[in-house]
This record gives C-alpha cells, sequence and structure tokens, in this order.
C-alpha cells in the first residue's frame, strides 16, 4: 500500500486533497475514493532572463548575464524524504472498534468537515491538526 493523494471535489466549486492509503479513508466513507493519477516525469524548458551579477563579494563593478533557457525535471512523484504535504488531521471511530486513522489534507478544514458530514459510513471523531474535536454521524445516524 501507498500514501497517495485523494481529490475531492466540494461544494462551491473547489477542491481538497486527502493523503492516506486508500483503503484507510475509504473505511470511513459511504462513497469510495480513488487516488489520483499521476502523469509520467517529463523535463521542461524554462526561461531565464537576463541579470547582472557580482563576480565575487565586494566587487563594486558587475557583470551582465544573457537570458537563456534552462532544462528541468518536472515529476509528480517527487517526494523530499518523508514530507506530506498539507496538515495532518485524525479519523477516530466512535464506539466499536475504535478505529484511528491519521492523513493529512491539502485544503480547507471547514471543506473536510462539509464533505465527512455528507459521506461518512460511520460515527467519528475529527481531529485538526490544532487539537480540535469535531464530532460526526453516519449518514443515517441520529
Amino acid at each position: 500500500m501507498a500514501i497517495t493523494g485523494h481529490s475531492v471535489d466540494v461544494a462551491g466549486g473547489g477542491t481538497i486533497t486527502i493523503y492516506g492509503e486508500t483503503d484507510n479513508i475509504n473505511y470511513f466513507l459511504t462513497t469510495p475514493l480513488t487516488a489520483d493519477a499521476l502523469a509520467g516525469a517529463s523535463i521542461q524548458g524554462v526561461s531565464v532572463a537576463s541579470s547582472t551579477r557580482r563576480q565575487y563579494p565586494g566587487d563594486t563593478s558587475t557583470i551582465s548575464v544573457a537570458s537563456n533557457t534552462r532544462e528541468v525535471l518536472v515529476d509528480p512523484s517527487r517526494k523530499s524524504g518523508n514530507a506530506l504535504p498539507g496538515r495532518k488531521f485524525v479519523l477516530k471511530e466512535r464506539g466499536g472498534a475504535g478505529e484511528l486513522r491519521t492523513f493529512t489534507l491539502k485544503g480547507r478544514m471547514v471543506d473536510l468537515h462539509a464533505h465527512l458530514v455528507s459521506d461518512a459510513s460511520k460515527d467519528v471523531f475529527l481531529f485538526s491538526a490544532s487539537g480540535a474535536r469535531y464530532t460526526i454521524n453516519a449518514i443515517g445516524g441520529a
């Protein structure tokens, strides 16, 4: 299993992205999410504007550097260490087995809350990165 992004369209035209294992997030939802497809790596050209600079610290004269094009590698699957984008949040099942899973969110917490209220398959607590706890009832629950 791999930690991947799962994009969710929210009311008002926005999008949130939940990062975690697909089976873990789908455990808490009635409508299963699918992992976002990542494009392959590519090499792209980037234009660099002309500029002036000094050759060494304390140099009083400047030299001109002509504009040029650089090639850069663009890879959507690139990660810096084990860092995940966004802010952490936790879903904990109320009662029963009491399953607890940690995810990260790129987007607004209010949009995540609204999505969970409309699609939760279980009674859960949602803990935000700041430690706030929200009580969310399963669809059709009290």
